[in-house]
């Protein structure tokens, strides 16, 4: 009798005592856009002329009809809906209230003519165009000082035809940068959504200066070796949501930027509260990148239910001294990698300056990074963790980390400082103190963890005590 009551104690205890299941940050500016935003005014693109054939250009037509909708601004907003077909186009402007709808089987392409792009001056905290000194080639859809601006449809296309541009980058005949394929600059309640964007000149979607934007729902494609066609780059922005994407390109999957050495420092605005969650990858670069152009500051990224597959590396960052800046409060969980060839990669010698006036002197400060439940097969490495001499990554934390890995060195690292538990294989000896019990705080947003961790402990105590009062 005794005996069961200890047994019955020790079930409520546990019970009492199992901390309840996680639950990933709070995403309050992570919202549904399912329904369709409603526009009191709406007009089709071939009002203006358009003719979907692929072959006219409907440049002016585009551009008339938002100059017609900017009279709906301040009297609820307008749609400009864009039926099937495929409408050949050259660089146009958006307005604010605006919704740019692609019904299905719409296809927007973007000319293949480079005088169809105009040129625009370089971002203030880049310097120059991140390709060459100057200015830059404006994106096929770009937006500047907007306000309540939505790209969507029915999984229409957007398709920037870039084959021209990589091959005059290769071919060292570019005058300017290549243009992005989707541009909002100083924007505020962006969303794009339900659509597919294949074969951007360079950086498909490029949020910058920007806040509250939603990416949902949206297919990036152009092949594996294009040169430079990051998927989603949030740069200098704030409240950023990714979600349920599916991003195949020849660079960095998402990459989160914030302006380049001394310009970047100048300017100093950060990249923060980013939230990044349902994403399937490949590419020949990075699934998950933070960097290089990182001078504004990088913090509170939370990433979470990450599958990359095919792929050179699945979470980087990437920085330099000359940058300055900072790196801190990241969170990855719930990462599936497979056939990639380093799983976590930290470079601090990245390289890479706008011009010989930057301070290399200004360090970057890389810190606070945890990364929780990732699994891999297939793995060739599983990090290659360089910080910078004298100025050493700290606080990185890895957590229930199980690699099948290839390589007879699975680590390597240099430069760092951290903590670690449940790794496999065991990590490297700058990261091998355990995070349990003493470094809870330390690992950002880890400290939640800590608490569990000891209450499984002590219910581990209270079973053994009753079996051993059992017998």
């Amino acid at each position: 009798m005794r005996s069961h009551f200890i047994l019955v104690d020790v079930l409520v205890l546990l019970a009492l005592l199992v901390p309840t299941q996680w639950v990933a940050v709070g995403s309050s500016h992570c919202k549904r856009h399912n329904e369709e935003r409603v526009r009191p005014h709406s007009v089709t693109i071939t009002e203006f002329g358009a003719v979907g054939d692929g072959v006219t250009l409907n440049t002016k037509a585009f551009q008339n009809a938002i100059f017609y909708l900017n009279s709906f601004a301040d009297k609820g907003g307008a749609k400009l809906f864009v039926p099937a077909g495929k409408w050949l186009t050259g660089s146009f402007d958006l307005i604010s209230h605006l919704t740019l709808w692609l019904d299905k089987g719409a296809v927007i392409l973007g000319s293949m003519n480079a005088e169809d792009w105009p040129i625009v001056d370089p971002l203030p905290s880049y310097g120059r165009g991140r390709e060459l000194p100057g200015g830059r080639h404006r994106s096929l859809i770009f937006g500047r000082n907007l306000t309540d601006v939505v790209i969507t449809g029915e999984n229409g296309t957007i398709d920037g035809q870039g084959s021209m541009w990589w091959e005059r980058f290769r071919n060292k005949t570019l005058d300017y940068t290549r243009p992005h394929l989707v541009e909002l600059m100083n924007s505020t309640g962006v969303v794009i959504s339900n659509l597919t964007f294949l074969n951007s000149p360079f950086w498909t979607i490029h949020p910058v200066y920007c806040s509250q934007v939603i990416v949902q729902n949206v297919t990036i494609r152009a092949p594996l070796d294009s040169p430079n066609t990051d998927g989603i780059d949030p740069d200098s922005s704030d409240d950023v949501c990714i979600e349920d994407c599916y991003i195949s390109t020849g660079d960095d999957v998402i990459a989160i930027k914030s302006g380049w050495d001394e310009y970047g420092i100048s300017y100093g605005r950060p990249s923060k509260n980013i939230i990044i969650r349902r994403l399937i990858g490949e590419t020949r670069s990075s699934g998950i990148a933070i960097g290089s152009e990182m001078s504004g500051g990088v913090s509170d990224v939370h990433a979470e239910d990450i599958v990359f597959f095919n792929s050179t590396d699945g979470i980087r960052i990437k920085t330099s001294p000359g940058r300055g800046g900072y790196v801190r409060n990241i969170f990855i969980s719930n990462v599936t990698l497979a056939n990639v060839n380093t799983a976590i990669r930290f470079t601090g010698l990245y390289g890479e300056h706008p011009d010989e006036s930057y301070d290399p002197n200004a360090l970057p400060k890389v810190e606070r990074i945890t990364f929780k439940d990732i699994r891999g097969e297939n793995i060739t490495v599983a990090g290659l963790m360089e910080g910078i001499e004298g100025d050493s990554f700290i606080n990185i934390c890895l957590y229930n980390i199980t690699l099948g890995v290839n390589s007879m060195s699975p680590w390597n690292c240099s430069n760092v400082q951290g903590y670690s538990s449940l790794v496999c294989p065991q990590t490297c000896e700058l990261l091998e103190e355990s995070i349990f019990p003493d470094h809870c705080t330390e690992c950002y947003h880890l400290s939640s963890f800590s608490q569990g961790h000891r209450i499984r402990n002590k219910g581990a105590r209270l079973l053994s005590w009753w079996t051993y009062l059992e017998t």
